[in-house]
């Protein structure tokens, strides 16, 4: 393996694939890298004025049932619902007021907290829709930032992380602030993560602590935080659960969405957990549990097969998960480790992984330097290909690997470049989820249709190519896109779509074939 295909390796398994210009740089392996965590030093949050929506739970509305108990606050008129005469144009959707405009501004003021049941069906509506589309741009901007970003590293991590502590709420401004916490944490000590993202009222409210009491103790915070965030199974009791549970009794948030420790929630009484006895708080069961060499190797082994290779390989991964350990758990170290390990560029561990839909069209993006007009239709092939940002399946995650491919979603993916850069038409219709924030869409509602306007700069290309024979380009082409080697009878396929074609469209067919080949869903 030269050191080109080295720097083609680094680059799609530590962010999103080499640009032209990445190639023409000529950075050694070592210096790509060391420019890599260079470019990843500073965390800048992911924030916009459209990706903010306003928690409902936060919220009241001048609507009768809900004001059944509740006098109308100060300054407010209200009069009964009367028929429309006959003809009239349709009244409008009656506003969502924000808690703030009301005097006092809080429950105990008088001011009643907005529950679901008592929106009309109008205002459901319109709150599905809100949320959805707050959603929608923080998945357009996330994808934006993996795409362009130069701090690739901490965008890969960052993806790693979403997927590690997969969290699926409806409150945008919850999800982001979770967002923005893993990627603040992504590449530091994963003791810091950890404790931030167990405050995270997200994360609180999807594993269902903010009903963890001393009286009642829930113990699911407390297991997935052992099982999918730490541990794995085998490496704690049923009684570990029990006793961690209590322990983070009384964690739980406020209205504006802010950590909150209810100290007359907390059971303070004495605990043992994984060996240890004190009057443990959720604080020190995070440490007691990082202690445990399990730990090391359970984190260790998850992101071993993210970045390397999804068949774990122990000779590999112990010395790692020792020196991580021993590092206080330094991200950055173990990934530094990692990449620098001359078993990360064997044979074995290169154009094996494939490639999840947002790899895929993030790496198409940022690869090609593609630029888009709209992004939704993306988000919505993304979706139908099995993995839609913020929208975890379950606790667990995506699972990866193979599970990524199927018939329906393999043809997909070998469509997206004629979808993309020939406006080839080819509808998909989303499936139902129960779980969908607006659910019960028509088939004409869920079908995505192509209309994403991607610009395909060829100027960058060509300078790669230099001057390369156009007999000879696809192949040169095919090293700088493909991570698995071209089989002959592809190779052919892809010289005979450029035949015969004005130098331009030989080159734009050229790639789009490239791109629809089987070996360009691994990377």
């Amino acid at each position: 393996m030269n050191s080109a295909q080295q720097l083609q390796h680094l680059y799609w398994r530590a962010g999103f694939g080499p640009r032209p210009q990445d190639v023409a740089a000529g950075l050694s392996p070592r210096k790509a890298l060391r420019q890599l965590f260079h470019d990843s030093e500073n965390y800048e949050p992911l924030v916009g004025r459209d990706l903010n929506y306003t928690d409902p739970q936060g919220m009241v509305m001048t609507d009768p049932a809900s004001l059944k108990n509740n006098p109308v606050p100060t300054g407010m008129v209200t009069t009964p619902d009367q028929p429309a005469p006959p003809g009239a144009p349709a009244s409008p959707v009656a506003p969502i007021r924000p808690r703030a405009a009301f005097k006092g501004g809080t429950v105990a003021a008088g001011v009643p907290r907005l529950r679901r049941a008592d929106l009309t069906p109008e205002q459901r509506k319109m709150q599905n829709e809100g949320i959805r589309d707050a959603f929608v741009n923080m998945s357009t901007a996330w994808m934006e930032r993996m795409a362009t970003s130069p701090a690739q590293l901490r965008e890969k991590m960052t993806l790693f992380w979403h997927g590690h502590f997969a969290c699926r709420v409806r409150q945008p401004d919850a999800a982001l602030s979770l967002h923005n916490t893993t990627r603040q944490y992504a590449l530091g000590k994963f003791p810091d993560l950890l404790l931030a993202v167990s405050k995270e009222p997200a994360m609180l409210q999807f594993l269902n602590n903010q009903q963890n009491r001393k009286e009642h103790p829930n113990e699911n915070f407390a297991r997935e935080v052992m099982e999918l965030f730490t541990l794995g199974r085998g490496n704690y009791t049923e009684n570990d659960v029990k006793e961690a549970a209590r322990a983070f009794t009384g964690w739980a948030y406020d209205y504006q969405s802010n950590f909150k420790f209810r100290e007359r929630e907390h059971d303070a009484g004495t605990k043992t957990f994984l060996g240890k006895t004190g009057n443990f708080t959720g604080e020190d069961v995070l440490k007691i549990i990082l202690e445990q060499p399990a730990a090391a190797t359970f984190l260790t082994t998850k992101i071993y097969r993210f970045f390397v290779n999804d068949v774990p390989n122990p000779a590999h991964i112990e010395p790692l998960a020792v020196a991580f350990r021993k590092s206080g758990y330094d991200i950055a170290d173990l990934l530094e480790r990692m990449f620098s390990a001359d078993w990360f560029y064997e044979p074995a561990n290169v154009g094996t992984h494939i490639k999840s839909p947002v790899e895929l069209l993030a790496g198409i993006r940022r690869t090609l330097n593609v630029k888009i007009d709209n992004a939704q239709p993306l988000l919505g092939y993304q979706r139908a290909l099995g993995q839609n940002l913020f929208q975890p399946p379950n606790v667990a995650g995506w699972p990866g690997g193979r599970n990524w491919i199927d018939s329906s979603s393999l043809l997909l993916r070998l469509q997206l470049p004629s979808i993309l850069f020939k406006n080839a038409e080819f509808a998909v219709a989303l499936k139902q989820d129960e779980n969908d924030i607006a659910p019960n869409q028509t088939k004409a509602e869920r079908t995505v249709r192509p209309g994403a306007g991607a610009h395909l700069p060829l100027a960058p290309l060509q300078q790669l190519l230099g001057a390369t024979p156009a007999t000879q380009q696809p192949e040169k082409l095919g090293e700088f896109l493909l991570q698995a080697n071209i089989r002959p009878e592809n190779l052919q396929l892809v010289q005979q779509a450029a035949a015969q074609k004005e130098p331009a469209e030989a080159l734009r067919a050229t790639l789009v074939s490239l791109l629809s080949l089987p070996e360009y869903q691994l990377a």
